[in-house]
């Protein structure tokens, strides 16, 4: 409720004076610019990553991820499996496929990568929603139980490089995360 009342008590039928009328048409013009523009983005902007999904049970993702930590894994001298922060570390062959698998509250296997080689990952959860957030190149995906997001990626730098979960997933979510590493 107003204290004064409006004088004109149809004030939609006001004419619109002409720098609120400019500054409409400004903002109007504004907002069709940056919808096209968030399409164009897409294609020049060089960022967003175009991923392939498909359907597959959490039982047969798991089993490809174990088979793929199993065959790779990287040994050390005396033929132990080689561990960072108690996940193991699995090096696949250049131009292979990586399976990476988000489960409360980690990501794994650890991953050891060639610099300036391509590489597919495929990606999936076993329980809850998680994100996928590679720090500090700025790769984010929101990953879920049942489907199995497959991007192409190819490391420019080496170093190592964190995975953390970006969509909350219970009481150990500042917990969850997982390595990439890239070697020369």
């Amino acid at each position: 409720m107003a204290i004064n009342a409006p004088t004109n008590r149809l004030w939609w039928k006001e004419p619109i004076h002409s720098i609120e009328l400019g500054w409409i048409i400004i903002a109007f013009l504004w907002g069709l610019f940056m919808f096209f523009f968030m399409i164009a983005w897409h294609f020049i902007g060089d960022q967003n990553l175009s991923t392939e999904t498909y359907r597959i049970t959490t039982d047969q993702f798991q089993e490809k991820v174990e088979a793929f930590a199993d065959e790779y894994a990287v040994k050390d001298a005396n033929g132990e499996a080689v561990e960072i922060n108690g996940t193991p570390l699995v090096a696949p062959p250049v131009g292979g496929d990586v399976y990476i698998l988000g489960r409360l509250w980690e990501w794994w296997p650890a991953i050891e990568l060639k610099k300036g080689q391509s590489y597919r990952f495929h990606i999936s959860s076993v329980d809850w929603q998680h994100g996928f957030s590679l720090q500090p190149v700025n790769i984010n995906l929101s990953v879920h139980p049942g489907l199995e997001h497959v991007l192409t990626l190819t490391p420019t730098k080496a170093g190592e490089y964190g995975i953390v979960c970006n969509e909350f997933c219970g009481i150990g979510h500042h917990t969850m995360s997982g390595v990439i590493r890239v070697v020369e």
